[in-house]
C-alpha cells in the first residue's frame, strides 16, 4: 500500500523567525540551539545541526473538533524553507525513534493506534490504513509524545 508522509507547512512559523526572545516568550515559544542529534525539526522532517537554532513551540496537530483536540510541543529549524513531502519514503527522523501511530476516520476520531519501531513503520502504516475508515495518521514520538508528520494513503 503506498502512503504519503508530510512534514508541516513553514508559512504559519515564518512570523516567529528571528523574533528576539522576549517576543518568541509572547507566542510561548523559545529559542533553543542543537546540542546533540536529538532535535527533529517537523517541516523538513530532518535533524536540526549540531548548533543549530530551532524554536521550540506548541502546535495545533490535531485540529478535528472532538475529544482528541491535540496540541503537543515541536522543534522547527528557523532556516526550513520547505515541507517534506514524500511517496513512500520514511524520513530518518522517524525510522530512529519509536513512534506512537494514531489512525483518525474522516470526522477525527481516533479509529486505531500501534506503538512501533520506526523500522517497522510501513508494515503499522499497511495495518492501520487496512481499516477503510482510517482517513489518515498522525505520527508522535511515543517517549515525549511530540507531533512526528502527517501519513496520508497515496
Amino acid at each position: 500500500m503506498d502512503f504519503r508522509i508530510t512534514g508541516l507547512s513553514p508559512e504559519p512559523f515564518r512570523h516567529l523567525f528571528g523574533l528576539s526572545d522576549h517576543e518568541l516568550k509572547q507566542h510561548r515559544a523559545l529559542r533553543v540551539f542543537a546540542e546533540d542529534r536529538g532535535y527533529p525539526d517537523r517541516i523538513e522532517m530532518c535533524e536540526a545541526e549540531i548548533g543549530e537554532s530551532l524554536l521550540l513551540l506548541n502546535h495545533v496537530c490535531q485540529s478535528a473538533e472532538t475529544p482528541y483536540y491535540a496540541t503537543h510541543a515541536i522543534y522547527i529549524r528557523e532556516n526550513a524553507v520547505a515541507a517534506y513531502d514524500r511517496i513512500n519514503e520514511v524520513p530518518s527522523v522517524m525510522r530512529t525513534r519509536l513512534l506512537s501511530l494514531r489512525a483518525y476516520n474522516a470526522t477525527g476520531m481516533i479509529i486505531g493506534a500501534e506503538v512501533v519501531q520506526g523500522t517497522d513503520i510501513e508494515a503499522a502504516i499497511e495495518r492501520l490504513f487496512s481499516d477503510q475508515n482510517a482517513a489518515y495518521i498522525h505520527a508522535h514520538n511515543a517517549g515525549r509524545g511530540c507531533y512526528s508528520g502527517r501519513i496520508d494513503r497515496a
